[in-house]
This record gives C-alpha cells, structure tokens and sequence, in this order.
C-alpha cells in the first residue's frame, strides 16, 4: 500500500483538489440560494417549489459527493509516508479547520430540510453571515497547508 500512494501521490492530491474546489463552491453558493428562497419567493408556489428543486441538486448530486471525494482523497494523502509531519501543529489545525467546515456542510442541509418542511425561520441576512465561515476556513486550511507556520 504505501508504495502504491507513493507511486500515485499526484493523482490523488489532483483528484483531491478537484473535489474540494467542487465542494467549497457549492458551500459558498448554497447559502446564497437560501438568501433568494428566503427574500424571493411566495410560500408553497412555484418559485419556492424551484428553490427546493435547485437546493436538493446542489447538496446531495454535488456538494455529498464532493464533501466524499474530498475526505477520501484527503485521508490517502494524510497516511501517504513522508508527507505529513503529525508531530507539528499545522496538521492537526488543518483538521480541526476540515472537521468544522463539514459540520457547516451538515448544519446547511438542516437549513434545507427546513425549508422543505416550510418552516425556515432564518432571514438573508443571516444566510449573508453564514455565508462567510466557509471562507474563513478555507483561508485558515490554505495558510496551514501551504505555509505549515507551526
């Protein structure tokens, strides 16, 4: 096996960062769909039924199996020998950064399941704010990843 990831490292970090590029856009449009749905539309008619629609697609046809792809590829490259030092910091930063950006993920499909069950009590503005913790935590993982300060 570790011949193996030695010998394939590239692909898997490449398949790696596709999916995590799939995956942080449909984080960052997600919640930009549920300013729309909350600010545009007219409970239980067609555009409600549309957002619906769209969220659906975007959670579980994209950003499921984006979210997969990228922790299956990611723990190949985290066990692949001699590149990751686990006695620094950085890496476990990047982690804890990695295990809070899928709890959002799962925090934004409760949202959705609320307003499939027409009951979203949230505002656009609030779906603005959240909107900014994917980004803040893709900086944090970028800086831990590229420049291991720590």
């Amino acid at each position: 096996m570790t011949s193996f990831l030695l010998e394939y490292y590239l692909w898997v970090k490449v398949s790696h960062i596709i999916f995590i590029i799939t995956w942080m856009a449909g984080l960052f449009y997600l919640p930009r769909l549920f300013v729309y749905h909350t600010e545009h539309f007219q409970l239980k008619s067609g555009t409600y039924d549309i957002f619906l629609g769209m969220e659906y697609k975007l959670l579980y046809f994209i950003m499921r199996p984006a979210m997969i792809g990228s922790w299956f590829f990611g723990f190949f490259l985290a066990i692949t020998p001699g590149i990751i030092d686990w006695s620094l910091y950085w890496p476990w930063i990047k982690l804890f950064s990695i295990l809070l950006i899928t709890l959002y993920h799962f925090w934004l499909a409760s949202f959705y399941k609320n307003f499939s069950n027409y009951k979203n009590k949230y505002t656009g503005k609030f779906f603005r704010i959240i909107n900014e913790i994917p980004t803040i935590l893709m900086i944090i993982i970028i800086i831990f990843v590229v420049i291991k300060p720590f």
